[in-house]
């Protein structure tokens, strides 16, 4: 499985009506989604402050945010479109391989790639009363969850710092991967497009599937090390 964040960019539409007990993990997480909603719906959708956007991007995602029951739906990797997204071109990967994929998500916590989601805005960086921080609000819930993944598949997690202080990572049952420059410097935000054609690389080449193989962090470097790109080399932290 291969956990990846969402983008603060979204398509807009779909079709049918979105509720929090759908998708793969919403048998454990629809509460909390639905105790989030309700957080969201009492600050009025939110603020610049909250929601990093001002003028017609802010008036979008409180629209959004506000009538989220019921929503459009879009599958999450169409749903997305930041350029992580971008570059890892998920209409061009095979189902199978979208649904390898796990995104964490400040608003509904977990989405697996092919889940149907709203248009939504909510940072796990946010305050957000009486939750406070929303990563540390969801960690619990997603440790957990986490876990009990952890222990059948094998996980490649390539979170921002935000996303990624909302889980524990489980010694023996995965790994970070994060990409630097040649340099040695952290890649920073030159670093996204990058970071989703390895997604992809990773996704095509099957690491992030549930493996028979006794060494999947072997067959993980062996992978790694097959990526090629001119400015940016990925480094592999075994959990």
């Amino acid at each position: 499985m291969l956990l990846l964040p969402p983008s603060e960019g979204k398509a807009e539409g779909g079709d049918g009506s979105w509720s929090p007990d759908l998708g793969a993990f919403a048998d454990r997480l629809h509460e909390a989604r639905l105790e989030l909603i309700a957080a969201v719906r009492d600050v009025d959708g939110g603020d610049t402050k909250m929601l990093g956007v001002s003028g017609a991007h802010l008036e979008r995602a409180r629209h959004a945010n506000l009538d989220l029951l019921g929503a459009p739906m879009l599958p999450a990797w169409q749903r997305y479109t930041g350029v992580v997204w971008e570059h890892l071109d998920p209409a061009t990967v095979p189902a199978a391989a979208r649904r390898r994929i796990m995104v964490v998500s400040g608003l509904l916590g977990l989405v697996r790639g092919d889940d149907p989601i709203p248009d939504y805005r909510l940072k796990m960086g946010a305050r957000l009363a009486p939750m406070g921080l929303v990563s540390r609000w969801w960690n619990p819930l997603l440790s957990e969850a986490l876990g009990r993944i952890a222990a059948k598949r094998f996980v490649i997690e390539m979170l921002a710092n935000e996303q990624r202080a909302a889980i524990e990572p489980h010694p023996g049952r995965g790994a970070t991967v994060k990409l630097l420059e040649r340099s040695g410097a952290s890649g920073g935000h030159g670093a996204k497009a990058a970071k989703g054609r390895l997604a992809r690389h990773l996704l095509i080449g099957e690491v992030a599937d549930e493996t028979v193989s006794t060494d999947p962090l072997a067959e993980l470097e062996a992978l790694v090390m097959s990526f090629d790109d001119d400015r940016y080399v990925a480094e592999i932290e075994p959990w």
